[in-house]
């Protein structure tokens, strides 16, 4: 059995953050010139808050003189305990942390990673200091992205090896990615299945083309859950992911989703993109166990589709 974790559900913290940092002596010197060379990222400054403040210890010894000898052999810990404050921001939330991984809902407006003109308002960005903040040493790694203007779940690595062993085997591990979304008109079918190949031109826009012929397979399969003819909210379940597959393939049914004037809406109702990443399903790349994720559908999809 897996475990299923809903969008309110208050994530879990790793369970190694308030352990600090295990530093091995191997030079004689002072501990500030130790700090100094150990934790090139930080100001003098925070370093000496970091020994006033009782977060260092030499051999399991609290120690705030910055002029401690230290000597081969002696195990210097650094306690960011003191920094760590529990996530808020108004533009993600974080789902699930845990050692390896990181799941999070984004809103609608944000980037997954920095462009060449945005650099920190991304998902990337606001993480990666969250992460900081607890140790200097700690990094993320992207694993898959949302558009700009999508809203729902993604995940990040906090290790380059979980990252890699993801990767590796997206198809493997991710056992299913839902999505919600608000298209104009109806569709002629209650369910049906999409299968074509896409293609992106130069202006990065995708498209289908026929299949069998160039391009990316993409498979989507969708539901009908509401519809006031005007507007229906459609679940979709991808079993391939292609980049702006959802987009493409609406489009390419006469189903576009509202707000996407990029492929062939005509209408922009709550002032932006109606697709949001409902449901994240996937193999733990340590434990093995599956992990559940589903957030609720957006209220602005309910009201339209009334």
């Amino acid at each position: 059995m897996g475990k299923t974790f809903g969008e309110r559900r208050p994530y879990r913290a790793p369970q190694n953050t308030s352990r600090g940092r295990d530093i091995h002596v191997k030079t004689s010197n002072t501990l500030l010139a130790f700090l100094l060379e150990t934790l090139k990222e930080q100001s003098r400054t925070s370093i000496k808050s970091l020994l006033s403040h009782g977060q260092i210890q030499v051999n399991d010894k609290t120690v705030r003189q910055f002029d401690t000898p230290v000597t081969p052999g002696d195990t210097v810990r650094i306690c960011f305990e003191r920094t760590k404050a529990p996530f808020s921001n108004p533009l993600l939330n974080i789902i699930w942390e845990d050692d390896d991984l990181i799941v999070i809902n984004k809103r609608e407006g944000l980037l997954s990673v920095a462009t060449q003109r945005e650099k920190e308002r991304t998902a990337y960005h606001i993480l990666g200091n969250y992460l900081k903040k607890i140790d200097p040493q700690n990094k993320i790694f992207i694993l898959h992205r949302l558009d700009r203007e999508t809203s729902g779940l993604m995940m990040f690595a906090k290790k380059e090896s979980v990252k890699r062993a993801m990767q590796d085997n997206w198809s493997e591990m991710i056992t299913q990615r839902s999505y919600v979304a608000v298209v104009e008109g109806r569709p002629q079918k209650d369910t049906d299945l999409l299968i074509s190949n896409l293609v992106e031109n130069k202006k990065m826009q995708v498209y289908v083309v026929p299949v069998g012929t160039e391009g990316k397979e993409a498979i989507t399969r969708y539901r009908l859950l509401k519809t006031n003819n005007a507007y229906s909210l459609l679940e979709l379940d991808l079993e391939t992911g292609r980049k702006n597959q959802i987009r493409a393939q609406l489009q390419s049914v006469g189903l576009p989703i509202a707000g996407d004037f990029k492929y062939g809406a005509e209408t922009n109702p709550t002032g932006r993109l109606m697709l949001h990443a409902r449901k994240l399903c996937f193999i733990h790349p340590t434990t093995g166990e599956e992990m559940r994720f589903e957030t609720h559908i957006p209220d602005k999809f309910i009201s339209l589709t009334k």
